[in-house]
């Protein structure tokens, strides 16, 4: 795999990544709710989802869920689900972010783990995320080369992207937090609430064909 290979794959990483997702608007969240060192935690499970959902790919469960509808199914009306949970959650959110605390003491403000998980669960049950995997890795695979340590340069050049962009959406959101009253708060969220609930109406729409 040459460097030429990896820097086409990670630009065009880049621009789906940054493209807003779910992963990215929860980072915008978090940072903006909890502060940017403990969204850093929601970035981790993020990034953990990604080496899952590119090993499921390179093990090939990606292409089960191209070929059978009934899985596809299953992975997509979990994620549909969870989505619509986040986002009615955010929008029936109060506001209060208590900012200053959450920076001085950020284990004990929010669950590190609840922060973790919902990150994690967000991206792994987006089907689009193995379809999209499944579309566009190989692509960048040599077949007469062995496969385990190109999708390994793959992932880790991915994550890394992936956590940098959601690193810049978080600050974002923190820093916009820092200027906002109370009812400027409660507008943020509900404005990534009905964020989340628009990607989980375009989720419930997608169809397999149109991977």
């Amino acid at each position: 795999m040459t460097h030429l290979i990896v820097l086409a794959f990670a630009i065009v990483a880049f621009i789906g990544i940054a493209t807003p997702g779910p992963t990215v608007i929860l980072a915008l969240t978090n940072g903006s709710r909890f502060g940017t060192r403990t969204a850093c935690f929601g970035m981790a499970g993020a990034v953990l989802s990604d080496f899952a959902l590119i090993g499921a790919v390179a093990l090939g469960l990606g292409a089960l869920l191209a070929a059978s509808e009934f899985w596809f199914s299953v992975v997509k009306w979990i994620g549909v689900v969870y989505l619509t949970f986040l986002g009615v959650m955010l929008i029936r959110s109060k506001g209060t972010l208590e900012l200053s605390n959450m920076t001085a003491h950020p284990a004990t403000s929010v669950s590190v783990r609840s922060v973790f998980l919902k990150s994690f669960a967000v991206a792994v049950t987006n089907p689009k995320g193995y379809l999209f995997f499944s579309a566009f890795l190989p692509q960048f695979v040599d077949p007469a080369l062995p496969q385990l340590p190109q999708y390994m340069v793959l992932a880790a050049t991915f994550a890394a992207i992936d956590f940098m962009v959601m690193f810049g959406y978080a600050m974002l959101g923190s820093r916009a937090a820092r200027f906002l009253r109370r009812s400027g708060a409660l507008w943020l969220d509900r404005v990534c609430g009905g964020a989340m609930l628009m990607l989980a109406a375009s989720l419930a729409f997608y169809r397999r064909a149109n991977a």
